[in-house]
């Protein structure tokens, strides 16, 4: 739901993303710039204008944008930069709103793997620079980029954690260029400033490999301001843990760290931080024997698990390695498959081209032959003939492509044809079952065959009520005319029916006739607003209906005939005389409906 009150600034940017091509979209963002720092820090404006840029999807627009290659990007790496600060102060003080779970679990991740994955880009490139004027300017950009990486991770805390554990951040520490080394270390020791809990939130093995490279820079590396960067940062993560400092003492990848921290303790710039680490990594007297008992427990519960990791590892290796080679033959398969389709095509499209070279060498050939036999005379007439058989052949194609093309036109008309026949086809099978159901269910079934139990029920019938019910004695001669009588009613019963019922039909046909065409006449329009094609419409096919319509057509026109003075009193409705000569109809007259006198 879009926000109502939003800044027209926001609105026209966002319309001129979505309307702007993909390489000129990081340089309309940048315009973003502009409008958060024209907005007082701190206000709520400022609250709502990130509101609407995170509504209109501004922010995702950044975000692909920084996922892109820099190499497509208008501006390079300067560019980059400042979407990297806009990206920042916009997420930065942001109230999501309804779409709150998406954005703290998705969009902000999203922009810190982002800032991490650049930071490696950009010390890939870094490091393959030549010159040293771009190579200040890109330091300049990484500082860019790793103080807007600080920025969003110290408006939303729940980052330090994701930012640690990161596989692109473990890589950037591991850097050996002094400047990079420094920066990172700097924003460690900032993180761990602003929350140093996460840090033993994170996974142990993690935990102890940017010890590691902590450790390796205060020893190992000649530059004093990593060294002295390395001392801080180690000395801040000893003096708010103290399980990183049991683990200094008692780890024996870290054995013989106090010694070499005495020795470099002396003639350094950072002398005090250092003592304060040696300080701190003097095993206390009372504590020899607790921490050696610790060393030897974590040493045991190390062997085991090394060993069974070891065997875990043993075991999965013979399913690795077949995975490994199937994965390996399937790809390689895949390669030899599309190198020989490859081939199979060029081969074909080889023989093609040569297929129609030699098609036309022939043919060539065959025409000088041609012109040799034939006499000089007859040589135009012979190109004429060349010439018209040409043109027939590309008459022949072109009135192809367009009957072709006709064709592709009027198939959706053809489509709707084919339906129209499906349709009427069924209609047509549906009215059939109406017809055939009415007739098998209609009054007269005729007479059952009679059983002989039946039989015999009837006559037992028959004799009980001759027995109730006494009457004269007939003759047979008499009972034999009854019963032809009655035999000749019954037939004329039923010839009679079958024509009463086929009269009531067309009765009911004729009605249904002289209804639809009294509708239609009623509606039908005056004399004076009809139009020159609307009289042939209304030409009704009923007798009686063009009966009527004559009589009344005559009585309007003896009506507006007569003199005034026999008007007088008498309307065009009224019964007038008509001869009976003229009264004589003929199917298809016209009934003018709606007729008014003038």
């Amino acid at each position: 739901m879009k926000p109502t009150g939003t800044d027209p600034r926001i609105l026209l940017l966002a319309a001129e993303v979505a309307k702007s091509p993909e390489q000129n979209v990081p340089v309309i963002l940048l315009k973003l710039k502009e409008i958060i720092n024209d907005t007082p820090l701190g206000s709520s404006e400022l609250k709502k204008i990130k509101q609407d840029i995170y509504c209109y999807d501004l922010i995702q627009y950044c975000l692909l944008v920084l996922s892109q290659d820099c190499s497509r990007i208008q501006g390079g790496w300067t560019t980059i930069s400042q979407l990297t600060q806009i990206l920042s102060h916009c997420c930065v003080g942001l109230e999501p709103g309804e779409d709150a779970e998406e954005f703290y679990k998705e969009i902000l991740p999203s922009a810190t793997e982002t800032f991490l994955i650049l930071g490696r880009r950009l010390q890939t490139y870094f490091i393959n620079a030549a010159k040293g004027e771009e190579k200040d300017e890109l330091l300049h950009i990484f500082q860019i980029l790793i103080d807007s990486l600080f920025w969003l991770v110290g408006g939303h805390v729940q980052l330090i954690q994701h930012v640690l554990q990161s596989d692109h951040f473990l890589h950037l520490l591991q850097t050996d260029h002094v400047q990079i080394g420094a920066t990172l270390m700097t924003l460690l020791q900032n993180i761990l400033l602003i929350n140093s809990g996460d840090l033993l939130r994170i996974e142990g093995k993690i935990l102890h490999s940017i010890l590691d490279e902590v450790v390796f820079k205060l020893l190992s590396t000649p530059s004093p301001v990593i060294r002295s960067t390395a001392a801080k940062l180690l000395l801040l993560m000893v003096e708010s843990h103290q399980e990183i400092l049991v683990l200094l003492r008692l780890s024996a990848s870290y054995k013989g760290l106090r010694s070499l921290l005495h020795e470099q303790e002396t003639g350094t710039e950072f002398s005090q931080q250092l003592s304060k680490l040696v300080d701190l990594l003097s095993p206390k007297i009372c504590k020899n024997v607790e921490e050696q008992k610790l060393h030897q427990a974590a040493c045991l519960i190390q062997a085991y698990w090394k060993g069974y990791q070891t065997r875990k590892r043993l075991k999965k290796l013979p399913s690795a390695v077949i995975t490994l080679q199937r994965s390996f033959r399937s790809k390689r398969t895949k390669i030899m498959l599309q190198l020989q389709r490859r081939k199979e095509e060029e081969d074909l499209r080889l023989q093609l081209q040569l297929q129609r070279q030699r098609a036309m060498r022939l043919a060539r050939e065959s025409r000088l032959r041609m012109l040799e036999i034939i006499h000089p005379g007859d040589v135009e007439k012979y190109n004429r003939e060349m010439e018209e058989k040409a043109a027939l052949v590309i008459q022949k194609h072109w009135r192809g492509f367009r009957e072709r093309k006709k064709f592709r036109q009027q198939r959706p008309f053809l489509t709707e044809y084919k339906a129209a026949v499906i349709l009427q086809r069924a209609a047509l099978k549906f009215l059939a079952k109406c017809r055939k159901r009415k007739k098998l269910l209609s009054p007269w079934q005729g007479l059952q065959d009679l059983t002989d139990a039946r039989r015999v029920e009837l006559k037992q019938q028959v004799d009980d009520y001759v027995r109730r019910h006494p009457v004269a004695q007939m003759s047979d001669e008499a009972s034999r005319e009854l019963h032809a009588e009655a035999q000749e009613k019954l037939r004329h019963y039923f010839m009679s029916r079958a024509v009463e019922e086929k009269a009531q039909w067309h009765r009911e046909a004729l009605m249904a006739q002289i209804n639809t065409n009294i509708e239609q006449l009623m509606k039908a329009p005056s004399l004076n607003e009809a139009e020159e094609k609307e009289p042939e419409l209304f030409l009704s096919r009923s007798r009686p209906v063009a009966a009527k319509a004559k009589q009344a057509h005559l009585a309007t026109l003896k009506y507006l005939q007569a003199p005034w003075w026999k008007k007088l009193g008498e309307e065009p409705g009224d019964d007038i005389d008509i001869p009976k000569d003229e009264f004589s109809v003929e199917l298809g007259t016209l009934f003018i409906g709606g007729t008014k006198p003038p």
